[in-house]
């Protein structure tokens, strides 16, 4: 994470040649979470999912990148594809408020200045942190038991996002895009209770606890541009 923080700080204030512009707009889509409960699909979107996004276009081909989302999430056993996940029967709901920062980088030129219709394919990365529940097994194994919310959990992620943008107009953005974050945490799910009592706890473990817990976020937004063309003087 640390190499991660220096290449956008690096990035960030370096030099530009071409038109700067800021973003600002909604986002919105699905939610999806992957780990020890539930389905397993990568993108399965069960959840809404909304907040919004701000960019800084240091060039035609990156971008500092701010984000602010929110989302409810939900697994259940029972629509799992996996037999053994259907004969245990766990379900749970929780809820996701994360604030992301990084770069978002161009495939080809993305000038906002240049009159004509821009449109690029585009790969995001950077930080993220975030707010959910710690959950946690009322009864020990081999009983059922049920995923209870016991506290807030924060933590750390690694977005990976993959979209695609176009002017609809000089003045507004379209995207769509698919993020999956990569969590430091292993019990958004209740599966290993250990991050939240400080100390093992097997039987109350499951699912695997060698694995962290992932979640996905697709959707569109919509950002309106503001800001002009600086002009570059050589002293």
């Amino acid at each position: 994470m640390r190499h991660l923080v220096l290449l956008i700080i690096l990035f960030a204030f370096s030099k530009s040649s071409v038109s700067q512009t800021f973003e600002i707009g909604p986002f919105i889509g699905g939610a999806n979470y992957i780990g020890d409960v539930g389905k397993s699909s990568f993108v399965n979107p069960n959840t809404v999912v909304g907040g919004a996004i701000a960019k800084w276009n240091r060039s035609d081909r990156h971008s500092l990148r701010f984000t602010l989302l929110y989302a409810q999430i939900q697994a259940d056993d029972a629509k799992s594809n996996e037999v053994r996940r259907q004969e245990r029967g766990y379900s749970f709901t929780n809820h996701i408020a994360e604030a992301s920062f990084g770069l978002e980088f161009n495939f080809y030129s993305f000038d906002l200045h240049d009159g004509g219709q821009q449109s690029t394919p585009y790969l995001y990365t950077g930080i993220t942190y975030f707010n959910t529940k710690h959950h946690y097994l009322s009864e020990d194994l081999p009983f059922p038991g049920v995923l209870e919310p016991q506290g807030d959990n924060w933590s750390f992620a690694i977005p990976v996002i993959f979209g695609y943008k176009q002017t609809l107009t000089p003045k507004i953005i379209g995207a769509i895009e698919i993020g999956a974050r990569y969590t430091f945490t292993d019990n958004i799910d209740g599966s290993n209770p250990q991050e939240l009592l400080g100390r093992r706890n097997p039987p109350r473990e499951f699912g695997n606890t060698n694995t962290n817990d992932w979640y996905v976020f697709s959707g569109v937004t919509f950002t309106f541009t503001f800001g002009k063309k600086p002009c570059y003087c050589n002293i």
